[in-house]
């Protein structure tokens, strides 16, 4: 959501110019790629639900470093 919010936010103070906001765009699809990966191990491991709770985003956020 930050990610999300970031870029935004980078769009509507630029005038939409997409090349002055690519450094959100790419924190963007990356932060969606990990947690999508996240998603699917857990899928795969049977584990419910598939996007795990806030707190456990953020411990997982905290132990990472």
């Amino acid at each position: 959501l930050k990610e999300t919010d970031a870029s935004r936010k980078c769009m509507d103070d630029n005038n939409y110019k997409k090349d002055m906001c690519t450094a959100y765009f790419l924190k963007y699809k990356s932060c969606r790629k990990f947690w999508h990966d996240i998603m699917m191990q857990r899928r795969r491991n049977g584990v419910r639900p598939e996007m795990p709770s806030a707190e456990e985003r953020k411990k997982m956020l905290e132990s990472m470093g």
